[in-house]
């Protein structure tokens, strides 16, 4: 990791190398969930998508309360070589024309093996109702990334929110 690369480039190497989100959510009567998912990521402006079932806590919690948040990082073992970020937005089920036009970009994302690929893509008619699977899509409206410029010298982990401007054009 090289924490003098720019914003939009620590954003694009993480976007690329983590395998998965964690993403929080919280239900109607106030109970937090988070969840772990693969997702493929779209730019201009930064959007994840998802895929899971319309009966899962978190796609429960997303139909009452879109407002989402969550984390990504990579680690390369050492301390200094971990790497991260934190973002805030809103969440929604896809319209069957957007899991249309977002299938193959999620699936080409989440399986990047073709035999993989070939066994477990769901057709987009198992992505739309009635159906019990969907593709979600995040549309990030908050960026942080981990800031360790000080961490050697104070070990205070910190977070640098980075203008959603800043990375457009990754």
């Amino acid at each position: 990791m090289n924490m003098t690369d720019s914003p939009a480039a620590r954003t694009r190497r993480l976007l690329d190398e983590a395998r998965y989100l964690s993403l929080a959510t919280v239900s109607t009567d106030e109970h937090p969930w988070s969840a772990v998912l693969q997702y493929a990521w779209l730019a201009d402006p930064l959007r994840f998508l998802f895929g899971s079932a319309t009966q899962s806590r978190h796609s429960m919690d997303i139909a009452a309360r879109p407002l989402v948040s969550g984390s990504l990082f990579t680690s390369g073992g050492a301390l200094m070589a971990v790497d991260g970020a934190q973002f805030a937005g809103v969440c929604r089920e896809l319209s069957t024309e957007e899991v249309e036009l977002y299938h193959a970009t999620f699936y080409d994302a989440v399986l990047p093996d073709a035999a993989d690929r070939a066994e477990w893509t769901l057709p987009v008619s198992a992505l739309v109702a009635p159906a019990p699977h969907r593709l979600y899509l995040v549309e990030v409206e908050q960026w942080w990334l981990v800031d360790t410029r000080t961490w050697a010298e104070d070990r205070i982990d910190r977070r640098a929110e980075v203008p959603l401007s800043a990375l457009s054009g990754m």
